[in-house]
């Protein structure tokens, strides 16, 4: 499954699933798809997932040794996301997941 997160202020997201699902709790809403923030939210949900984001880096990624990829950190993949949110949160503007 893939997750589309749109605003007007910005260029979609599409993220896979269960990380979508992940960073969609981190921002303290439930893993329903589809769903929305309110403009006037975002700002608050930006922080949240922020938050998340550190703490989650104090412990570092647990590596697969049989895996031939490299271990892709969620605070690399939340980026994109957080970019999303914090054009959003300027522009006042929805987001929406689909």
């Amino acid at each position: 499954m893939l997750v589309t997160f749109t605003t007007k202020a910005y260029a979609d997201i599409t993220l896979f699933g269960d990380v979508a699902l992940a960073m969609l709790k981190m921002m303290g809403h439930s893993a329903t798809v589809p769903g929305a923030i309110l403009a006037a939210d975002v700002p608050a949900a930006l922080n949240r997932l922020k938050t998340a984001i550190d703490a989650s880096r104090a412990s570092p990624p647990v590596e697969d040794k049989d895996a031939d990829e490299p271990v892709v950190s969620m605070a690399h993949r939340a980026l994109p996301l957080i970019e999303l949110l914090a054009a959003a949160a300027k522009a006042e503007s929805d987001v929406m997941w689909k």
